[in-house]
């Protein structure tokens, strides 16, 4: 399983290397970013799309139909529209989510930004997640871009996870902490 994963990044990582430096050298990283982020929202939306995309019985031209006149439907840069493409010429099209993710960290690389994962146990409100983003950005030098989810079973607290740092300060975890504790005294 991890190598199978491992094959799929460096995939994603090939591709979104190339792109990125097309996009760059045509002076179109703006356009770049939009799409990327039109595509990983519809990732995240659709789960017929991450289903079509991952599925082997789906055939090479049926893909590169669906990803046709989904490039079409959302508008994408002939760029984008190219080498999704060019995947669904290659049955490439299931590293898609790795690639958004990759591109969206070369993209907030050279705009000298991180994004941070943020999960917490209840929505914030907008001065929160802006002093959470100064606090972050204090922290790292950089202009931090929140992506937050709710998740209820953490009780209170959050867990930020920026680059490979991860900053748990949950009560799911605090109670997990102290219960093992308690298993080594008794």
């Amino acid at each position: 399983m991890a190598e199978s994963a491992s094959i799929s990044q460096g995939i994603a990582v090939r591709y979104a290397t190339a792109l990125f430096e097309l996009a760059k050298e045509a002076g179109a990283l703006p356009a770049l970013a939009a799409d990327t982020t039109a595509l990983g929202n519809a990732l995240d939306a659709s789960p017929e799309l991450s289903q079509m995309i991952a599925s082997p019985v789906v055939s090479r031209g049926d893909q590169a139909k669906a990803i046709d006149a989904l490039s079409k439907a959302m508008g994408l840069s002939a760029l984008t529209a190219n080498t999704l493409s060019l995947m669904a010429d290659k049955r490439r099209l299931f590293v898609l989510p790795q690639l958004t993710r990759e591109l969206t960290a070369m993209i907030d690389a050279e705009n000298g930004e991180m994004t941070a994962e943020v999960t917490a146990a209840a929505a914030l409100s907008a001065a929160q997640s802006k002093k959470l983003a100064a606090t972050l950005k204090a922290s790292v030098g950089k202009t931090v871009k929140l992506k937050t989810t709710v998740d209820e079973s953490l009780i209170g607290g959050l867990i930020v996870k920026l680059g490979s740092v991860m900053i748990d300060t949950s009560v799911k975890s605090k109670l997990a902490s102290l219960q093992n504790a308690m298993k080594e005294v008794g």
